[in-house]
């Protein structure tokens, strides 16, 4: 059989690629063709996206692609940022980052106009102050010029999708992450949009996974899971129906795959999230801060001359003692950039507990309160489909982290399968070969992922003690 070359552009909160991925017909191969940081500009205290030198190096990685003859390419991204386009198709502004401050506050005061029960029945996304809705209101609240010129609203990756085709249409991975979207009706949460008084007209089309778009440079244009950990999860072979997932990176996401949404009075009091995955499938899960945190304290040990990478300061932390405290995610202090070290260990002080003074021990405190914030998730979700979960597969970047798999086999008291790395970039590349008629269907995509021994899958069964 020829060979056939996708390209997929890959783009996280932290750094971005595009990748060629080659199918045989036997087995998968991934060839890296350019990789570039994606950092949030401040300008006068508003943190955004730089998205015109994104879309510049996007450019330059498929220029280096077509060297291959690709069959077609894929974009997928982070959830919940947007962009807002004029009547003639303009970018009204850079995209804002969700990390930025606008969205203090907005969150309860949207409690006060419509329920959380009201929103969650209409949408089944988990409270975060992140989320596109809370993002909307504030430019509603500030009589946003830039909302009232609106004529187009496109999530980021839908935004590159339009650069790249000049159809503007949202994806249905990436639109069911801003809580403005009605997962029973299948299309925007109308209801919702008008009690905020959020314009309805700026709200284009929702398509499916492996939508073809429109071309590029005469390369066809294919919508994978443009969520990126919507990519991740078609591409993670899961073992069996019981099999949970964690896409691990700059947020670890935690979760079960499923048929239909579960939105009802348990889910809603587990604050989970329900969003689109591939080929009619769910993604019953709930958002972990991730290895920000890590990267954060990294990056401010940095800024004081000590420039430690990160398996040095995972070494570090395993020889750090196992008693230290493990500090939550989840608690909004860690949301926003900073001199994370110091909130590491002012959220151990204010409880009493032991504070980290190491390098070593502030690493292990984040990375033993991620593993014991995956066992409550994973507890609660199992407790929600009344389905035990058997395994554990972590996947992405964070699957590199042998510390923290280990401790999150030790917390979940489950067997935790780490790998592949890639597997958003593969989940990408396998809806566009499923759509350009090369595989057949996800389960024969998620049996090429299995096969793909130079990936080195790990199984990390050992739970009888900590690390």
């Amino acid at each position: 059989m020829k060979k056939c070359t996708v390209l997929a552009i890959d783009l996280g909160a932290e750094s971005g690629r595009v990748m060629a991925v080659h199918y045989d017909g036997k087995g998968l191969e991934i060839e890296e063709l350019h990789r570039f940081p994606n950092t949030t500009v401040n300008v006068r205290g508003t943190l955004h996206w730089d998205f015109l030198r994104l879309w510049t190096d996007i450019q330059q990685g498929i220029g280096l692609g077509k060297a291959h003859r690709p069959a077609s390419l894929g974009v997928d991204t982070w959830g919940v940022d947007f962009g807002l386009l004029d009547s003639q198709g303009q970018l009204l502004g850079n995209p804002i980052t969700y990390r930025d401050s606008r969205t203090d506050g907005v969150m309860d005061r949207a409690f006060g106009k419509v329920s959380q029960a009201d929103i969650f029945a209409q949408t089944g996304i988990q409270f975060m102050p992140i989320n596109t809705l809370y993002q909307m209101i504030s430019l509603v609240e500030s009589g946003s010029p830039q909302l009232a010129a609106a004529h187009t609203f496109l999530t980021a990756p839908d935004l590159l999708n339009y650069w790249l085709t000049g159809v503007k249409v949202c994806e249905f991975s990436n639109a069911t992450t801003t809580q403005l979207f009605n997962p029973r009706t299948r299309d925007w949460a109308w209801e919702l949009l008008d009690a905020f008084g959020i314009q309805r007209g700026i709200f284009p089309e929702v398509v499916q996974p492996g939508t073809r778009l429109g071309e590029y440079d005469d390369i066809p244009v294919i919508a994978p899971a443009c969520h990126d950990t919507g990519s991740a999860v078609a591409a993670t072979p899961l073992g069996s129906p019981h099999s949970a997932y964690i896409s691990s990176g700059t947020w670890s996401l935690v979760g079960l795959e499923v048929d239909a949404p579960v939105i009802n009075d348990a889910a809603l009091a587990a604050n989970v999230t329900n969003e689109g995955g591939v080929y009619g499938s769910y993604r019953l899960l709930k958002n972990v801060m991730g290895l920000w945190i890590v990267q954060q304290c990294r990056a401010t040990w940095a800024a004081a001359g000590e420039d430690l990478s990160y398996d040095e300061l995972t070494r570090l932390a395993t020889a750090a003692s196992p008693d230290v405290a493990a500090i939550d995610p989840n608690d909004n202090r860690f949301l926003a950039p900073g001199n994370h070290p110091q909130r590491v260990q002012a959220w151990c002080r204010e409880r009493g507990l032991p504070v980290p003074q190491s390098k070593g021990e502030i690493v292990r405190s984040v990375l033993q309160g991620l593993a014991n914030r995956y066992a409550s998730v994973l507890a609660s979700l199992t407790d929600l489909t009344g389905q035990p979960a058997d395994r554990v597969h972590i996947v992405g970047g964070g699957s590199q982290n042998r510390l923290l798999n280990q401790m999150a086999a030790n917390a979940t008291r489950l067997p935790v399968v780490a790998g592949p790395v890639e597997t958003t970039v593969l989940g990408n590349a396998l809806v566009q070969l499923i759509s350009l008629g090369e595989l057949a269907d996800i389960q024969q995509a998620r049996q090429l992922v299995a096969q793909m021994d130079d990936l080195s899958l790990t199984f990390l069964a050992d739970i009888s003690e900590i690390v």
